[in-house]
C-alpha cells in the first residue's frame, strides 16, 4: 500500500492509545499503518492530535474499568486545541457496540472490528461531524472460521515509511496479512500465530467477541518476523488465545513445531517467545522442537488456571497437579534452566477447601518461576456465571492473599536458585540518575514481558537498547535479578 505524498504539515493527526493484551499491541500498529496509508499522520501525544482511537480491552471487570476511565480522561481534553473526536475501538467496543456508545457518549463513536479495513475513512468523516452508527454486537463464536486457501504470489516486506505491506489478492478465503506501524521503538514485539479461539472454558467471553480460531499463514508470520528484525526488533513474541492450535485449521496441528525453526533459518530475528500454550495440548515433540531450536527462548508460558482435576472439570478444561507436574518435570529434562510461568484463578465456583489446598501443595511443588494470581469474579455472557456453589468475596479475597504470598516466596525461591547462573539479557532500557547512567534492564531468556526482570550493572558506554548481553546471575532483589556482564554485547 503506496505512502500519502501529502506534506505532513497538511496531514490530520492521530494518536492511538492501546489498552489490554499484546494481541491489542498488534492490533493497534495495525490501525496505525491503515492510518497512516489513509493519510493521516500519527503522534504520542493526544492533546496533539485531531483524533485519539482508544484500542479498549473488555476481558475483565477491572480492564474494562480501566478502558473506561481511559475514554474519560482523554474526552476531558477535547477542544481548545486538544482532540475534535476520541474514538472506540478493540474488544470492549466489539463486545458492547451500541450499549457502551448509549452509555458513553464521551465517545464520539464505537467502532468494531468489522470497521478495521476502512479506518482512515471512518475516522475522518467521524473528525467531520458524522455520525455513526454503532454496531450491535454479535456472538461470534457462533461463526464459522475462514480457512485460507494457499495464496498466489510470494509475500514479503515492502520498506519505508514502517509499514508491513504485501500483495493482495481476491482468490475466495484468502485474507491479506496484517499491516504493520511500530508505535514505539521498543526491541521487543508480539506478532500473532492466530485469532480467536474454539475453547469453551466457562469462567472467558473471549470467544464470542473474538470469534472462532483462526491461524495465519506461516509465510505471513515469516514475513512480519523479518519485517520486524529489519526495524530493530530484537525478540518477537509468537501469542495467541490458544498456541498450541496453531495450524489445526489449516490442516496440520503440528505447523508450530515447522514454523520455529523456520523463523530461526530464514528471519534474522535474534529471539523468539511462545505464549500461551495450552497444558492439556502440549505434544512432547513441541517440547522438543522449543528446547532444540537456538533462537527460541527456554520460556514455558503454561496456562494452568488451577490445580485440581474437578475445579478444571468446571471451568471445562483438562488436566490436574499429576499431569501438570508430569509436564514440568519432562520440560526441565529437556532444559533444567528454563523458565516456566502460568496463571491461576482462586475461588471459582464450588471450590472447596480441599480442592484449595490441591492448588496450594501443586504450586509448592512445581516451582514455576512467574505466577499470576486471579480471584474469580463472574464474568457477563458466561457459563460461570450460573454455576452453583459462588464463595464469598471476603473468601475469595482471603485465598487470593494466601496464594499471592506463596507465589511470591516460591518465585523469590527460583530466583535464588539461579545464583551463578549464565544468562544471555536482552537490554530493553536504560536508567539515570541526575543525569547519569545507573542501571540497564533487561530479560533474560527465561523471563517473559510481564515477568520479573533482569538487572544488569555494567558501564554506560558497554551497552544499548536492544543489545544481548551474556552475563551472570551474582545477586537477587527479591525476585529480580542482578546480573554482571560476562561478554561484549551482540
Amino acid at each position: 500500500m503506496p505512502a500519502p505524498t501529502d506534506s505532513s504539515a497538511d496531514l490530520q493527526k492521530v494518536a492511538v492509545v492501546t489498552l489490554g493484551c499484546a494481541r491489542n499491541e498488534v492490533d493497534s500498529e495495525e490501525l496505525a499503518a491503515r492510518l497512516a496509508a489513509g493519510g493521516w499522520q500519527l503522534v504520542d501525544d493526544p492533546e496533539a492530535a485531531d483524533a485519539v482511537l482508544v484500542n479498549t480491552c473488555g476481558f475483565v471487570e477491572v480492564a474494562k474499568k480501566d478502558s473506561i476511565d481511559t475514554i474519560l480522561s482523554v474526552a476531558d481534553v477535547k477542544g481548545a486545541g486538544g482532540p475534535t473526536a476520541v474514538v472506540a475501538v478493540g474488544c470492549l467496543a466489539e463486545r458492547y457496540g451500541r450499549e457502551l456508545a448509549e452509555s458513553l457518549p464521551e465517545a464520539d463513536a464505537v467502532l468494531g472490528f468489522d470497521d478495521y479495513p476502512d479506518i482512515a475513512d471512518r475516522l475522518r468523516r467521524i473528525v467531520a461531524g458524522e455520525a455513526h452508527v454503532p454496531h450491535a454486537p454479535t456472538d461470534r463464536r457462533r461463526l464459522l472460521p475462514v480457512t485460507p486457501v494457499e495464496r498466489p504470489g510470494a509475500t514479503g516486506p515492502v520498506p519505508g515509511h514502517g509499514a508491513l505491506a504485501t500483495e493482495t489478492d481476491d482468490a475466495p478465503g484468502w485474507r491479506p496479512p496484517v499491516l504493520r506501524h511500530r508505535l514505539d521503538g521498543s526491541p521487543v514485539a508480539p506478532v500473532k500465530l492466530a485469532s480467536g479461539c474454539d475453547r469453551r472454558c466457562t469462567f472467558c467471553a473471549i470467544p464470542s467477541f473474538r470469534g472462532s480460531f483462526v491461524s495465519r499463514l506461516p509465510e505471513d508470520i515469516i514475513a512480519e518476523v523479518g519485517w520486524l528484525a529489519g526495524e530493530g526488533v530484537r525478540e518477537v513474541v509468537l501469542v495467541s488465545e490458544n498456541s498450541t492450535s496453531y495450524g489445526k485449521d489449516l490442516g496440520d496441528l503440528r505447523l508450530l513445531e515447522q514454523l520455529l525453526p523456520r523463523l530461526g533459518e530464514e528471519t534474522p530475528i535474534s529471539r523468539i517467545r511462545v505464549a500461551y500454550l495450552q497444558p492439556a495440548e502440549v505434544r512432547p515433540d513441541l517440547l522438543s522442537v522449543i528446547a532444540a531450536t537456538p533462537v527460541v527462548a527456554p520460556y514455558y508460558d503454561l496456562s494452568f488456571q488451577h490445580a485440581s482435576p474437578t475445579v478444571l472439570r468446571r471451568m471445562r478444561r483438562f488436566g490436574g497437579a499429576e499431569a501438570f507436574l508430569g509436564l514440568i518435570e519432562r520440560i526441565r529434562e529437556l532444559d533444567p534452566t528454563a523458565g516456566i510461568r502460568s496463571n491461576v484463578i482462586v475461588g471459582f465456583p464450588g471450590e472447596t477447601e480441599a480442592e484449595f489446598a490441591e492448588l496450594v501443595a501443586f504450586l509448592e511443588e512445581a516451582r514455576l518461576d512467574a505466577i499470576g494470581v486471579f480471584g474469580y469474579s463472574d464474568e457477563e455472557g458466561t457459563e460461570a456465571v450460573a454455576l452453583d456453589g459462588k464463595l464469598s468475596e471476603s473468601l475469595i479475597h482471603e485465598r487470593v492473599e494466601e496464594v499471592t504470598a506463596l507465589a511470591d516466596e516460591v518465585m523469590a525461591q527460583r530466583a535464588e536458585d539461579r545464583m551463578g547462573e549464565r544468562v544471555h539479557v536482552l537490554i530493553e532500557s536504560l536508567e539515570y540518575d541526575d543525569d547519569e547512567w545507573a542501571l540497564a534492564l533487561g530479560r533474560a531468556g527465561h523471563q517473559g514481558p510481564d515477568d520479573a526482570g533482569t538487572t544488569v550493572r555494567l558501564g554506560a558506554a558497554s551497552v544499548a537498547v536492544g543489545d544481548i548481553v551474556a552475563a551472570r546471575i551474582v545477586d537477587v532483589e527479591g525476585v529480580d535479578l542482578v546480573a554482571q556482564i560476562d561478554d561484549a554485547p551482540r
